[in-house]
C-alpha cells in the first residue's frame, strides 16, 4: 500500500533517483580480515584441544567461551568474504576469476563445517580456501602476492600482498 502511494506521488513530483553500488566507499576492500578470522578459528580449535579431557566447572566455562569465539571467527570469515564477493566483484573480476562463485561457496560451507566441530584439518582447509580467495582478490587489483607462515600461532602459510612491487 505504502509503495503504491509513493509511486503515485513520484509520478507527480518526480523524485530524483539516488544511486549507490555498495555500503562503503569504493575500493576499500581487503581479505586480510577473513584471513585473520580463519587463522583465529584454527588457533581456537588448538586451544580447545589443549583443554580436552580436563573436567571441572572452570574448564567447561573456558571451553564454552572458546567455542563461542571460534564460531564468531567463522561467522566473520563468511561476512568478510561475502562482502568482497557481493560488493566488490563485478563482471570484470568474474571474468578474471571464473571460479569466484564456487570458491566463495566453498568458503561458506567450510566455515560452517568449522563452526560445527573442532577438527584442525577442517580449519586448515578453511585457511587455504581463504588464501585462494585472497590471491584471487589481489590478482584483480593487479597486486602480486606471496605466502609466508604467519608469525603467531597457528603459524600457517598466509597470503600477503606484495605492496613494495
Amino acid at each position: 500500500m505504502m509503495h503504491s502511494m509513493i509511486k503515485m506521488v513520484d509520478k507527480v513530483v518526480q523524485f530524483k533517483t539516488a544511486k549507490a553500488h555498495c555500503d562503503i566507499p569504493c575500493k576499500i576492500y581487503d581479505p586480510s580480515t577473513a584471513l585473520l578470522a580463519a587463522l583465529s578459528c584454527v588457533r581456537l580449535m588448538d586451544i580447545i584441544k589443549e583443554v580436552e579431557g580436563e573436567v571441572g566447572v572452570a574448564e567447561v566455562a573456558k571451553v564454552s567461551r572458546l567455542v563461542a569465539e571460534k564460531e564468531a571467527a567463522c561467522t566473520e570469515v563468511k561476512e568478510a568474504v561475502r562482502i568482497i564477493w557481493g560488493d566488490y566483484f563485478k563482471a570484470p573480476q568474474f571474468e578474471q576469476i571464473p571460479n569466484a562463485h564456487e570458491l566463495t561457496h566453498s568458503i561458506m560451507l567450510q566455515a560452517s563445517k568449522c563452526k560445527q566441530g573442532i577438527n584442525r584439518a577442517d580449519g586448515e582447509k578453511l585457511v587455504e580456501l581463504v588464501n585462494e580467495f585472497a590471491e584471487a582478490f589481489w590478482l584483480t587489483k593487479g597486486v602480486s602476492t606471496y605466502r609466508a607462515a604467519c608469525p603467531y600461532p597457528p603459524m600457517l602459510d598466509t597470503v600477503y600482498p606484495d605492496l613494495k612491487g
